[in-house]
């Protein structure tokens, strides 16, 4: 299977609400983040979350690794990337990088996520409309 290099990227600024006392984005926020950028990712691929689910599949999480080198802090211009790096099967990966505007890592992480059918929760294969970006992208 040949690996497809999809990227997307996001900048934001942080917001107060997103701080914690000292004035550094809370750690469980960065899963939030993290969501934010596959959403937009999927989106520009041409299907978006609620597609996918209006045609009977869901994504839960089932694996999420973060690593910590420099929490973003308040009001500080952030740059998300957005990766899939292996073609999806039953499950799909995305890995996440957050930066300052100087090209520093802050925050690199991985979502795993699993294909289950809508109405009985049982794990399935990528859905075809899904699939089938990939096979354009190659």
């Amino acid at each position: 299977m040949k690996d497809v290099r999809i990227k997307d990227t996001h900048s934001f600024r942080p917001r107060y609400s997103e701080t914690d006392q000292m004035g550094v984005v809370y750690y469980g926020n960065y899963a939030a983040y993290f969501e934010v950028g596959r959403v937009e990712l999927l989106r520009k691929l041409g299907l978006s979350y609620a597609q996918l689910e209006k045609n009977g599949t869901m994504l839960p999480v089932v694996h999420m690794s973060i690593d910590f080198k420099r929490g973003a802090k308040y009001d500080e211009e952030v740059i998300l990337e957005t990766s899939i790096i292996d073609r999806p099967t039953r499950k799909i990966s995305f890995y996440h990088t957050l930066r300052d505007t100087e090209g520093n890592t802050m925050v690199s992480g991985k979502v795993v996520l699993v294909f289950v059918d809508k109405n009985t929760f049982k794990p399935k294969s990528c859905p075809e409309e899904l699939a089938t970006l990939f096979v354009n992208l190659s």
